[in-house]
């Protein structure tokens, strides 16, 4: 059975940083690109980041590059997420979710975890 779960809830402050970690099961971890996709309240999905299975290549989109930094452990079935620097902006549900290939998407997802950034 596929697995993806996410680490629980987080609250900080804006100009805060917070670390969202998901772990994996049920697939060979290490062949799959794991993805990060966000959900604010009343908008669409949105492919935060992604790394590619061995961890050589990422994908930020713009409003997150240079805050966000996407990393993966292979032996631990790990992903992280590290946020640096969070608006409220960044306020959303954030969905760990796991593909095959990027052109395809993910097609195995985490249940979701919030993230509010508010003072």
């Amino acid at each position: 059975e596929v697995q993806v779960v996410e680490s629980g809830e987080g609250l900080v402050q804006p100009g805060g940083s917070l670390r969202r970690s998901c772990a994996a099961s049920g697939f060979t971890f290490s062949s799959r690109f794991m993805s990060w996709v966000r959900q604010a309240p009343g908008k669409g999905l949105e492919w935060v980041s992604y790394i590619n299975s061995g961890g050589g290549s990422t994908y930020y989109e713009d409003a997150v590059k240079g805050r966000f930094t996407i990393s993966r452990d292979n032996a631990k079935k790990t992903v992280y997420l590290q946020m640096n620097s969070l608006k409220p902006e960044d306020t959303a549900v954030y969905y760990c979710a796991s593909g095959r290939t990027v052109v395809v998407g993910p097609t195995d997802w985490g249940q979701g975890t919030q993230v509010t950034v508010s003072s």
